[in-house]
């Protein structure tokens, strides 16, 4: 378990290698006793602390990413929660928080053995801005975690660092912790850090490749179930070196077995009103309300559904054989209606494959014959064209048939002479 623990004899022992611990050489070797600045301010349980331990502690942790999808940016981020001015290199924008109150420290916090150029805050988130190039890249993770006001302001702050250590040493990233102070016009024990982690491990020369749980292809819901247990471990072992009895739980009213309804959140002037006088708020008598008359209608939604129920089951016992009876007279139907239709289909289907069958025959042949009257026709042309061209280069053909013809169709120009009568006899 990392944090540290009271010896018998008020001393605090440190049960991690804190980068803000030094090892006592005279106790090196017998638990390895550390002396931390911070553990150092940790005092055994007074009777205050042990008045106070039936305070009911609250539990919180949120995960938000900062995405450049959602016009966010590591270094605006880190400059708010940190309450001082940084220059985005990557845009030339500076934003300078250096005048915003409530803030009570801001550490960065390295994997055991991180590279110094690390522990510059504008540095680092430069760093993180460019190394993503896509225009909605994840370029940091924020961590917002209640602090219990159960708590000393010391045991908050060692709280906060020791699960900002053990991510960085787990995934290998650097940490930015800003433990924000109470609002003035809020709740008082509103104590709360904003945790900024990178995406990417921390290198010597930059930052180097995506954390493990920052990888496509991870369950989240598993990851932050993970996150969240840690958290609720690391709460109750500070409450529990302080001496209060009170315990937070992450899970949910429904794991944990308890039938009540989830709290709701009353807001800054109402929990102020009720602090001032004493009394419940408008909002909280609202919700008191509001909350009895809905159990009532939910109560009596619930028996009306309930005698639904009982009469619905009934009706389906009566109606179960003529159901059956219904659905196998219907499936009767139906597989004869089926095949009544596959009957006539196939009638109809063999019918136009025949139709089709003796289409495409008659076009074969009218095809056909137009191809041999087409052939007979240039067969003739052809008989002809050679008729023509033997007359032209041979014309005795056509002398010998002259001669063959009678005299006086030799010659039909010439008159025909008859001597007795031309000559007188």
């Amino acid at each position: 378990m990392l944090g540290s623990v009271l010896d018998f004899n008020g001393r605090v022992n440190c049960t991690m290698a804190h980068k803000r611990c030094t090892i006592d050489p005279q106790t090196k070797g017998k638990g390895a006793l550390r002396s931390c600045p911070l553990r150092s301010q940790l005092v055994r349980p007074s009777g205050q602390n042990q008045r106070q331990k039936n305070i009911v502690a609250i539990y919180h942790l949120s995960v938000k990413a900062v995405s450049r999808s959602a016009g966010r940016s590591a270094t605006a981020a880190a400059a708010y929660r940190a309450g001082v001015s940084i220059t985005d290199e990557r845009t030339g924008d500076i934003y300078d928080y250096r005048r915003r109150g409530g803030v009570e420290s801001a550490e960065i916090v390295l994997p055991v053995g991180g590279p110094e150029w690390a522990t510059d805050r504008a540095a680092l988130w430069n760093a993180a801005e460019l190394a993503e190039k896509r225009k909605d890249a994840c370029v940091a993770r924020e961590f917002e975690v209640a602090l219990p006001a159960e708590l000393s302001p010391a045991a908050r702050r060692l709280l906060a660092l020791d699960f900002a250590q053990d991510m960085a040493d787990m995934e290998g990233c650097a940490v930015d912790v800003a433990i924000h102070a109470p609002g003035s016009g809020g709740d008082n024990r509103n104590h709360h850090a904003h945790i900024l982690r990178t995406t990417r491990k921390v290198e010597a020369d930059g930052l180097g490749a995506k954390l493990d749980t920052e990888k496509a292809g991870r369950k989240r819901s598993d990851d932050l179930e993970e996150v969240r247990a840690r958290w609720a471990d690391l709460v109750n072992a500070a409450l529990k070196r302080e001496g209060h009895t009170a315990r937070v739980d992450h899970r949910s009213l429904e794991a944990q077995g308890i039938e009540r309804d989830p709290t709701r959140h009353l807001g800054p002037a109402a929990s102020g009103f009720e602090r001032r006088t004493g009394e419940p708020s408008i909002k909280r008598t609202r919700w008191e309300m509001e909350s009895a008359e809905e159990r009532l209608a939910n109560a009596k939604r619930l028996g009306e559904l309930e005698r639904q129920g009982v009469e619905i089951e009934r009706s389906i016992i009566d109606l179960s054989n003529d159901i059956l009876a219904a659905k196998n007279s219907r499936r009767g139907v139906l597989r004869d209606e089926a095949r009544e239709f596959a009957k006539e289909f196939g009638v109809q289907f063999r019918a136009e494959r025949e139709a089709k069958r003796q289409a495409e025959q008659q076009r074969a042949l009218q095809v056909e014959r137009e191809a041999k009257r087409k052939a007979e026709i240039e067969r003739q042309r052809e008989k002809s064209e050679a008729i023509e061209r033997e007359r032209r280069v041979d014309p005795k053909p056509a002398e010998q048939q002259i001669e063959r013809q009678p005299e006086q169709q030799k010659y039909p120009s010439a008159p025909a002479w008859d001597i007795d009568r031309d000559f007188g006899r």
